[in-house]
């Protein structure tokens, strides 16, 4: 799968699936929200770098992970979402690559701009705060865990419902309990190639390996 086409829209039909399916998956989805936001609002109380800040950092991947899976069946997806297709893998690498590429560049210019400077140093001096092996591992297992819930099960609780835009804004609206504005503009930026990844291959694969390249590269060549 070619890179414009991890970002195509896909021409096969969504999977239907039954009544009390969806009633549970949007149960599910609104607790999960809840709980998750609750304690990602939890990690700003508490000082970087400490054992509480991780320990809210293992709860929130865990109640992602949690409520993805009770939500429902979900799906790794296949190129051009047809069930015939093979696994797309190099093209949301690529993406991430990419993407790594024109944050790293808009960082530079959000340090020369007051009202955003503070948040990105915020976020530099979280990734910094620990050990660099146990700051990635957290960091790609939130990444999984985020597009396991919100490209799986908050995806497919939209249904038909403009999922990329219903998705994109309440991946943004939790983020907003980090009260850093930069993390909110990442959000949305990232949460519409992810949800356009999932559309693309009707799957969470794509978008899984695309945030883990982009998380990777931003803990390891973002400039400081």
């Amino acid at each position: 799968m070619r890179l414009p086409e991890i970002l195509a829209r896909s021409s096969a039909p969504r999977e239907r699936e039954a009544e009390p399916t969806v009633r549970r998956r949007r149960v599910v989805v609104v607790a999960t929200v809840v709980v998750g936001a609750a304690l990602l609002g939890g990690t700003l109380a508490a000082p970087v770098g400490s054992r509480l800040f991780y320990g809210f950092g293992v709860l929130v991947a865990a109640t992602w992970l949690i409520g993805g899976r009770l939500s429902g069946p979900l799906h790794l997806g296949r190129s051009g979402g047809v069930v015939g297709g093979g696994r797309a893998v190099v093209a949301p690498f690529l993406l991430g690559v990419a993407l790594f590429a024109a944050f790293a560049a808009a960082s530079l210019v959000a340090r020369r701009l007051p009202f955003l400077a503070g948040a990105v140093e915020s976020v530099l001096a979280r990734a910094d705060s620990g050990p660099r092996a146990f700051v990635l591992a957290l960091a790609l297992v939130n990444g999984v865990a985020e597009e396991v819930f919100f490209r799986g099960a908050l995806h497919s609780a939209f249904g038909r419902h403009r999922p990329v835009l219903w998705g994109t804004a309440l991946y943004a609206l939790v983020t907003v309990a980090t009260l850093n504005l930069a993390l909110v503009v990442a959000a949305v930026v990232m949460g519409i190639a992810f949800s356009t990844e999932r559309e693309a291959t009707r799957g969470v694969l794509a978008p899984i390996i695309t945030h883990v390249t982009w998380s990777t590269l931003v803990l390891f060549l973002l400039p400081r």
